[in-house]
């Protein structure tokens, strides 16, 4: 099976909207993996060793700040393998029952949650219990309410809480966002985000409701909504959503498999985007204003993203995205580092409430008000 990101593996000539070309002169490359300051390791534990999981663990090999110390799974098969691989003492390994117990482990200073949705806050709680740092996967949790709960656990327990938006600390991204600001685009009028692919094997849990909280927007619509609002720059204020479903079979009662949906930003941007499992090649950004425009395909896939505005390409150097953000995620924990764009709990709190209104709206067919 397919890791839920691994999906973009050539461009669709058709996605363009403006049929335009352009004579391409290369921006200069401004520098945004930047130098990692000296200072204390972040000794993770990963729970959850599946596709993703050994994707960071093998990201982490490279870091200058963070190391797999732990893991947390309730397969002991792989556990034996990732000791052999990572070098990981008996001491360090805990499953599903037992992991409470790392409040004592001074070898884990944080746990990388990555396991099916439906777990996250569950297990958030219990980890921040322990007086350990959480790091999760997007999406945080199932809805807003078990986010905002999440949240506040980890803020009780003086524990950092962050969520895992590794497309925060990629450089092409931060070049747009950094043009953004300083008016090259001119006042920003418009937003597009498609994502998607065709999911395979239909008894996966990321089709199963009581684990993955939905379909294809938990997995794969998130990055639309996460980067509607980084693209734009604003929150949005209002959302209208759309669902069509051709294989009620496979995507079963509360389970979405394509929807088109609107957000309305407050200066009047309108961000229109798609997140469906029924095809693939949809892994596209596309900004413009009055002065210019910003485009990014691959915008969200493990990389090398590909980017351009209406003055050439832009094709920043690709680091591996996982080693950038958790050698970023360990400055923002020993070193109080602030991000250009958050990746805190309340970050992946406000895509939740934008994913519950996304549902809502497709279930009345309103507009629905957002207060993020």
């Amino acid at each position: 099976m397919k890791s839920r990101r691994d999906f973009i593996k050539k461009l669709s000539v058709g996605a363009g909207i403006l049929p335009m070309t352009f004579s391409f002169a290369p921006y200069q490359k401004h520098q945004y993996i930047s130098d990692i300051q000296d200072g204390p390791v972040l000794k993770v534990a990963i729970m959850g060793l599946g596709s993703y999981g050994n994707r960071v663990a093998e990201a982490m090999k490279d870091c200058k700040r963070a190391k797999v110390t732990g893991v947390i799974s309730g397969t002991p098969s792989k556990i034996k393998d990732w000791q052999a691989k990572y070098n990981i003492p008996d001491k360090n390994c805990y499953n599903y029952e037992n992991f409470d117990a790392i409040k004592n482990n001074p070898d884990i200073d944080a746990v990388y949650i990555i396991t099916p949705n439906a777990l996250h806050h569950g297990q958030c709680l219990r980890v921040a219990a322990a007086g350990k740092h959480v790091i999760c996967e997007k999406p945080m949790s199932i809805n807003a309410k078990e986010g905002k709960e999440m949240v506040d656990a980890c803020k009780k327990a003086g524990v950092h809480l962050l969520i895992g938006y590794r497309m925060h600390f990629e450089a092409n991204t931060l070049e747009v966002i950094r043009l953004r600001n300083a008016g090259e685009f001119g006042t920003v009028k418009f937003f597009q985000g498609l994502s998607g692919f065709k999911i395979g094997d239909p008894n996966q849990w990321r089709l199963n409701k009581e684990l993955a909280g939905g379909g294809a927007m938990m997995d794969i619509g998130i990055y639309s909504i996460n980067g509607a609002r980084y693209m734009v720059g604003e929150e949005p204020i209002w959302v209208t959503a759309q669902e069509v479903k051709t294989d009620p079979i496979k995507f079963k009662e509360g389970v979405d498999e394509t929807i088109t949906f609107q957000l309305g930003f407050p200066s009047g941007v309108v961000a229109s985007c798609l997140s469906t499992y029924a095809f693939s090649y949809l892994d596209k950004f596309f900004l413009v204003g009055e002065k210019g425009f910003a485009e990014m395909q691959p915008s969200t896939g493990y990389g090398p993203i590909k980017s351009w505005t209406h003055k050439g390409r832009l094709d920043l150097p690709h680091v591996t995205h996982q080693t950038t953000q958790m050698d970023q995620m360990a400055a923002i924990i020993f070193d109080g580092k602030k991000p250009i764009v958050p990746v805190d709990g309340e970050e992946g709190l406000k895509d939740m409430k934008i994913i519950d209104a996304i549902f809502q709206a497709v279930k009345s067919g309103d507009k629905v008000a957002l207060k993020l």
